[in-house]
C-alpha cells in the first residue's frame, strides 16, 4: 500500500524535521541500503568529496565556482543551511525550491517506509534523507561533477557511499569530541575515513600528528598523497581568493592542488582556476555587509581552530580601522564558548551576546563566564530580533562602527534572515542535531 502523500511544504518541513531524530543505528549501512534501493544515483557522475573541521565549505564553494566557470555542470552538496533548506543542494548554484523538495521527499518517503517496516531504527534520519535527495536531483539533472562536503567525520558520515575521484582532507581541529574522539589523532582517524582505494588524496594544512595519521590510511589504500604544504613553498605563493581571512588562501592552495591533479579528466581552459577563486561566493565567512550606516562582518567561528583565525582578522581588523568593533557572539556548547569569548574579549570594545535557536545554545551566564574579568568593555544580552528588527536596520553601534558577527554557522543563519527577510523564513529548524 503506497503511503500517504505530502501536499504542500508546510507538511514536508514537519516531516524531515521529525527525522532528526529516527535511525538510532550508529554506521552508514543504513545510508547504503538506501543508495542502492535507490539504484546508485550517487555512482552516475563523479565526485569529488571534501572533509575537515574547518574550511571543508569553503574548499567546496571555490571548486564548484572554478569548475562552473569552465563550463561544467556542477552539483554542490553542503550543510548547514544558512536561511533556505534548498541551499544544501545546489545545480550550479541554484538552490533547491520547494516544489523540488516536495517532490522528492513524496518518492523518499516511500523508500524509507519500505526500509524501516521491519526495524523502525533503520528509517533514514535527516541528514540521509538530504544526502539521498542530492544523490537523486545531481542524476537527473546530469551534473558533470559532484561536490560533497561531509557532515560531521567522514567514516561514517553519510555521504561516504560514495566513491570519489578524489578525497580532500581540509583541516583537523578539536571540534565534535564527544562523537569523534578527544584527541587530534583520533578525529584524524574519522576524517581520514573518507579515503579510497588507489584513489588520490590532497591534504591542506592539518596538524603534523593529524597528517601523520592520514598519510598511514592513505598507505594502506595504496592511495597516493598530495600536500599543499609540498606543492607551494611557503603562504607567498598560496593562491588568492576574494573570500577574507588568511586562511582563505589555505582553502584556495587545496582548491587549485586538486584541479591540477584531476586536469586530465576535467580540463580547464588557462586561467580557470584563478577566475574561479575570484568570483566565488560563500556566505558567513568574514563576509562584509553595510547596513544602517554600519559595517556588519558575519564571520562563523566554532571550534579552536576557527577561533585562532578569528583572533587574525580581528586584530587586522582593528590595526586597518584603528578602532574595538562591537561583537556579536553566540555558540553552543560550553567547550566553544570557552575558547571563542576569550578571542571576542581581546578585541571587542562592546560584547553583545545572542542566543541562537537552537538545542544546544549556550545560555547567556555560560558565553559570560568565559569572559576575562579584566575586560573593561560593555557587555549586554540581546536577542536577533532586538538587533535586526527589521532589513536594513541595525539597532548596535553607532554610525561608521564596526559590528563583527562570530560563533555558530546557526545563529550567522539567524542574522542573514533578518538582514533580508520581512518574514521569518523558519527553515532554521530544519537542521542536523547539533
Amino acid at each position: 500500500m503506497p503511503t500517504a502523500q505530502f501536499s504542500n511544504y508546510p507538511e514536508v518541513k514537519d516531516y524531515l524535521y521529525g527525522l532528526r531524530y529516527r535511525g538510532a543505528k550508529y554506521g552508514i549501512e543504513r545510508m547504503q541500503r538506501f543508495a542502492e534501493v535507490l539504484g546508485h544515483p550517487e555512482r552516475k557522475f563523479p565526485v569529488i568529496h571534501v572533509a575537515g573541521t574547518n574550511g571543508k565549505g569553503s574548499t567546496c564553494a571555490m571548486l564548484e565556482s572554478i569548475y562552473r566557470r569552465g563550463g561544467l555542470k556542477t552539483g554542490l552538496f553542503t550543510s548547514p543551511h544558512l536561511v533556505f533548506q534548498g541551499e544544501r543542494i545546489q545545480v550550479n548554484r541554484q538552490i533547491l525550491n520547494h516544489e523540488l523538495i516536495l517532490q522528492y521527499t513524496n518518492e523518499l518517503k516511500e523508500t524509507a517506509d519500505t526500509l524501516a517496516k521491519k526495524d523502525a531504527d533503520d528509517h533514514p534520519t535527516f541528514f540521509e534523507f538530504m544526502t539521498a535527495m542530492a544523490f537523486l536531483h545531481f542524476q537527473r539533472e546530469s551534473v558533470e561533477i559532484g561536490i560533497f562536503e561531509t557532515g560531521l567525520g567522514g567514516r561514517l558520515d553519510s555521504t561516504n557511499v560514495v566513491n570519489p575521484e578524489i578525497a580532500v582532507i581540509t583541516s583537523i581541529s578539536l571540534d565534535h569530541v564527544n562523537i569523534l574522539g578527544d584527541t587530534i589523532e583520533k578525529i584524524a582517524m574519522e576524517k581520514g575515513g573518507i579515503i579510497k582505494d588507489k584513489k588520490p588524496v590532497v591534504l591542506g594544512l592539518p596538524p603534523r600528528e593529524a597528517e601523520k595519521v592520514i598519510r598511514e590510511i592513505a598507505e594502506a589504500r595504496s592511495a597516493p598523497v598530495h600536500s599543499i604544504r609540498e606543492r607551494f613553498h611557503g603562504a607567498v605563493e598560496y593562491p588568492r581568493t576574494n573570500l577574507h581571512g588568511v586562511y582563505q588562501r589555505y582553502n584556495a592552495a587545496t582548491a587549485t592542488l586538486v584541479c591540477e591533479l584531476l586536469r586530465e579528466k576535467f580540463p580547464l581552459p588557462e586561467n580557470q582556476v584563478e577566475e574561479g577563486l575570484q568570483t566565488v561566493k560563500w556566505p558567513g565567512r568574514w563576509e562584509e555587509h553595510s547596513i544602517d550606516s554600519k559595517t556588519l562582518i558575519l564571520d562563523s567561528s566554532h571550534n579552536p581552530e576557527g577561533a585562532e583565525m578569528l583572533a587574525s582578522n580581528l586584530e587586522k581588523l582593528v590595526h586597518t580601522t584603528g578602532r574595538k568593533p562591537v561583537v556579536l557572539a553566540g555558540t553552543l556548547g560550553e567547550f566553544r564558548a570557552e575558547v571563542l569569548m576569550p578571542v571576542v574579549a581581546r578585541y571587542a570594545r562592546e560584547i553583545i551576546l545572542l542566543r541562537p535557536n537552537q538545542p544546544r545554545a549556550c545560555t547567556f551566564q555560560i558565553l559570560e563566564k568565559y569572559i576575562p574579568r579584566d575586560y573593561e568593555g560593555k557587555i549586554r544580552h540581546a536577542e536577533v530580533k532586538d538587533i535586526f528588527p527589521f532589513p536594513g536596520f541595525c539597532s548596535a553601534g553607532e554610525e561608521g562602527d564596526t559590528l563583527v558577527a562570530t560563533g555558530t554557522i546557526y545563529l550567522i543563519g539567524e542574522i542573514l534572515e533578518a538582514l533580508t527577510h520581512d518574514l521569518p523564513v523558519e527553515e532554521q529548524i530544519l537542521q542536523d542535531l547539533p
